[in-house]
């Protein structure tokens, strides 16, 4: 697997702390119950379905990924303790078979940590590190009422390319964004460099 990210750090809207990090097979359960842990309406906006649990092949293909065709991002906390880690987001995105320049992107936020701009930080991410791929374009659909993250494409620059039955099938160029996502990323994460100390 490829490897794009070690260890980001970056603070939230409420002064969170998250690390955003390349996805492993070891975090397998975390992202089980993290999943679990999202409300029925969480789910539904991110799935768009009833999808109640994640069986141990759904669990493979979310964290067993190649990390050129299929990339995962994962958002953690550190437990009080530091010894944990606990998910609380995830950024994918899976190139598009017809189209290699461009990739679907799919982001989930737990409940608690949604609008404090934890779903903006990761597709930012997601955008640069789909640019240092080769992807120019990042595709996806959303639920019209998924709020939260109707924003979030927003502030990255993301168009409306179609819209029926209340959800929104967006686009976003990523090289247009670059120059933008770079100064926005140094600057936060120059904060976070500031907060350690």
């Amino acid at each position: 697997m490829t490897s794009h990210m070690q260890h980001e750090e970056y603070v939230l809207r409420d002064g969170t702390r998250v690390v955003l990090r390349d996805i492993r097979r070891s975090d397998a359960e975390e992202l089980r119950r993290a999943f679990l842990a999202l409300s029925s309406e969480s789910r539904y906006r991110r799935f768009f379905g009833a999808l109640t649990d994640l069986d141990e092949a759904a669990l493979r293909y979310l964290t067993e990924v190649d990390g050129m065709n299929h990339v995962a991002i994962i958002a953690v906390v550190e437990s009080l303790d530091l010894k944990t880690e606990h998910a609380v987001g995830v950024v994918r995105f899976i190139r598009c078979a017809d189209d290699p320049k461009a990739a679907e992107l799919a982001v989930a936020v737990v409940d608690e940590m949604q609008n404090k701009g934890l779903g903006t930080h990761l597709t930012k991410v997601a955008m640069r590190v789909a640019q240092h791929c080769g992807v120019t374009h990042l595709r996806g659909d959303v639920l019209a009422s998924n709020e939260p993250m109707v924003h979030a494409l927003r502030d990255v620059g993301a168009t409306s390319k179609a819209c029926s039955n209340d959800v929104i099938t967006f686009e976003v160029a990523v090289d247009e964004a670059e120059t933008n996502v770079v100064r926005v990323l140094r600057r936060l994460l120059g904060i976070a460099s500031r907060d350690k100390s």
